[in-house]
């Protein structure tokens, strides 16, 4: 993992395109899914996941 990767942040918007999901579905995941990654609350109107944390989500899944 590169430095920038460790400081990227992806909206729901950006995370659903991802996955080739609706917004609502990330939402959802996030809430709902033990595993999915949580988002980060980085200010009052501002809340997104780490991409990091979404790659680390993504290589448990290919490894079960």
């Amino acid at each position: 993992m590169t430095t920038e990767q460790a400081r990227t942040f992806l909206t729901a918007k950006q995370v659903a395109a991802r996955y080739d999901v609706g917004v609502a579905t990330i939402w959802r995941w996030a809430r709902a899914r033990d595993v999915f990654p949580k988002p980060k609350k980085l200010g009052d109107n501002c809340t997104r996941w780490s991409l990091a944390s979404l790659e680390r989500f993504e290589d448990e899944r290919e490894v079960a």
